[in-house]
């Protein structure tokens, strides 16, 4: 057995009963030195399932400001271990992930971060084409943190959304992919992504009040934030999703998932309209 990684793995929940042992059962006891549930008053079974797994939890009660879930982790109960990766509960690292994830942390590189990349599974099919999933989740305690975006009131969504860690330092990659399957049933994909489209329609016309605000965007958030001003924002990404990026080749799924991610872009720019 291989010793512990330098590694805190923290998992933002809440009411994840249906993925939560999964996850955990993927990580194992050998990985990470140290792995945490941070909870937002789940009132399922999750708190029990951690506990099950012998796992740490912390709880959450957000007050409408910054800072929400991760950074309030980072802040207030900062890992003593060298490194941390944000892994929600719906993802589950695999032993090819699992022995990249070694080699990586265990060369000296001058690496601060890494980007993580992901399977995508829609109604239980893995999915060949689309759009591809990939974070910036694991990266050095003290490295930096995710973006601070002023948001009072906007939603009550408690965890970060589409915000991105600002770290002090160059990242690299890690190719094998995590698992990302959701067990939840589409009334809540599209429940969801109802409120992720209401805190990025206000998003958008906070940056518009703030010039500065966009100053640390990703090439893909300016492209995406850039795209909301336009009526055809909605067909630009269903082209992008079903042709460009080959979700053809997923069939009835593959369109599914292009009309979906169309379905939800329109809605930020209508959203974004009415409330101008």
């Amino acid at each position: 057995m291989s010793p512990a990684l330098d590694l805190t793995i923290a998992i933002p929940v809440k009411n994840e009963e249906k993925n939560l042992s999964r996850c955990l059962a993927a990580i194992g006891t050998d990985l990470a030195r140290h792995v945490v549930v941070i909870d937002s008053n789940s009132t399922d079974s999750t708190r029990e399932i951690a506990k099950n797994f012998k796992t740490e939890i912390v709880n959450f009660v957000w007050d409408g400001k910054f800072p929400k879930k991760r950074n309030w982790f980072l802040r207030n109960h900062t890992p003593e271990t060298k490194w941390v990766m944000f892994l929600d509960a719906d993802e589950y690292v695999t032993e090819d992930f699992k022995k990249e994830l070694r080699e990586r942390l265990s060369c000296d590189d001058d690496k601060v971060g890494y980007w993580l990349n992901f399977t995508v599974y829609f109604l239980g099919k893995k999915m060949k084409g689309g759009y591809p999933l990939r974070k910036l989740a694991l990266f050095q305690v003290g490295a930096g943190e995710y973006e601070q975006v002023d948001e009072t009131e906007w939603s009550t969504l408690d965890m970060e959304v589409h915000e991105h860690p600002m770290l002090q330092g160059s990242t690299g990659s890690i190719k094998s992919k995590i698992e990302h399957q959701d067990f939840r049933c589409m009334s809540h994909y599209i429940r969801k992504h109802n409120e992720y489209a209401s805190w990025e329609a206000a998003r958008f016309l906070n940056s518009l009040k703030e010039p500065t605000a966009s100053s640390q965007w990703t090439w893909k958030q300016r492209i995406k934030y850039g795209l909301f001003r336009s009526i055809f924002v909605g067909p630009a990404f269903f082209f992008g999703s079903y042709f460009f990026l080959g979700g053809f080749r997923d069939g009835a799924h593959g369109f599914a998932v292009a009309v979906l991610k169309m379905s939800y872009f329109m809605q930020v720019y209508c959203q974004i309209r009415e409330k101008k």
